[in-house]
């Protein structure tokens, strides 16, 4: 059985190998995307001389007093040419005119007739209120750099350089099903010994939640031949990865693992030395032109979702770059129990209070209770080497 560490290492070593295709998409739908491509800008940033206020246009000098000659509003530019006698009333993001270099806000003026004065405790200095042509970015340099995940922020730069299309990482493809005699559908009531099968749901949604495609190939009872079935027909499909619940330990009905090595399946690992999750399978499947990642994780349902967040999502941000602030450093506001040499992933709760991260894990670290798990937005990691950490310590939390 391997540490944590070594797990990771040999994830993030075979996950690497997955070649990365782009496509072209709408920029509307680019949102949540990857860049594929470094994006160079077109024009300047600003693309002119522009007014960061409302206020007038002057060519600065120890004048307090214009007269008005006219007005520019954004999108209807007029020429004009200043002087230091004249001013031109002038509205945020306009052209500035020839010859001025400085924005006095409206507030700093009062208007009589056509006559501009200046307030007498307003202070004005040289190329005050002015956003310059090329001051964000210059033409043909690099506006957003290649492995940007694309939010509300950087879809406006795209924007600015006249991306209509752009160019993203293809999804990955990931296919997803579930194993127990247990399992039941979830429009059955669960009776006598059955549970209505969440495994897939919340495996489903943690794929979506990264924008990636995934393919429900639903739940299948502990039946070797049904399972086996179920592989084949995943191993054929144009996929990236395969990711199962259940039936990779040491029960009389475990026959995932027997299952991969049947089908060529190379395993990396079995079994890592943590808590919960455990009994998590590695391997990698290649025939032909097809290479896919297997993920044997256990049926508990909470064990499943913890080792999706320690062991597949941060393996998949590390294969697109994504250089994510999930770990943050807070106060442990209770004790924890951990007695053995495993590292423990313990559900918490992180929240600010006092300028100062805190964070609480005082209800059930039961591997199947889903209820605290979906109350909690943290996993409280706990090296091997660590025993039981006490209130006031300081502990890493990864938030989910």
């Amino acid at each position: 059985m391997i540490n944590y560490n070594e797990a990771i290492e040999i994830i993030k070593s075979e996950i690497s190998k997955i070649k990365l295709h782009s496509e072209e998409v709408d920029i509307f739908e680019s949102y949540n995307r990857i860049l594929a491509e470094d994006v160079i800008a077109d024009v300047d940033l600003p693309p002119f001389n522009n007014s960061a206020v409302d206020g007038y246009a002057i060519k600065f000098s120890d004048k307090t007093q214009w007269e008005i000659i006219g007005e520019i509003s954004a999108g209807n530019f007029n020429s004009f040419n200043i002087t230091e006698e004249v001013a031109v009333l002038i509205t945020t993001g306009s052209k500035i005119p020839v010859g001025a270099d400085t924005i006095i806000p409206v507030e700093d003026v009062d208007v009589e007739s056509n006559i501009l004065k200046l307030k007498e405790n307003a202070f004005i200095k040289k190329g005050m209120n002015i956003r310059t042509q090329g001051n964000d970015l210059r033409k043909n340099e690099i506006a957003i750099k290649q492995f940007t995940k694309i939010d509300s922020k950087s879809i406006a730069v795209l924007a600015s350089c006249g991306k209509e299309k752009v160019k993203v990482y293809s999804k990955l493809k990931c296919a997803l099903f579930a194993t127990g005699d247990e399992l039941i559908p979830i429009n059955e009531k669960p009776s006598e010994d059955k549970f209505r099968v969440s495994n897939i749901y919340s495996l489903y949604a943690a794929m979506k939640e990264m924008n990636h495609t995934v393919i429900n190939l639903g739940f299948t009872k502990d039946d070797k031949e049904m399972i086996r079935r179920k592989v084949e027909a995943a191993f054929e499909m144009n996929i990236d990865m395969l990711i199962t619940t259940g039936g990779v330990s040491v029960g009389k009905y475990d026959f995932l693992k027997e299952i991969f090595e049947e089908q060529g399946v190379k395993e990396k690992f079995w079994k890592v030395n943590i808590k919960p999750g455990k009994p998590i399978y590695f391997g990698v499947y290649e025939k032909d032109e097809r290479r896919i990642l297997v993920f044997g994780l256990p049926g508990n349902p909470v064990s499943s979702l913890v080792n999706f967040y320690v062991f597949i999502k941060p393996s998949i941000e590390f294969l697109f770059k994504q250089n994510r602030i999930d770990k943050l450093t807070a106060t442990l506001q209770n004790d924890l129990k951990k007695k053995d040499g495993k590292r423990h992933f313990s559900r918490g709760i992180l929240y600010q209070e006092n300028d100062e991260l805190k964070v609480t894990s005082e209800f059930s670290q039961s591997s199947g209770n889903l209820v605290e798990m979906s109350r909690a937005n943290c996993l409280i990691e706990i090296e091997d080497d660590r025993l039981n950490p006490k209130k006031g310590e300081r502990v890493k939390c990864i938030l989910i």
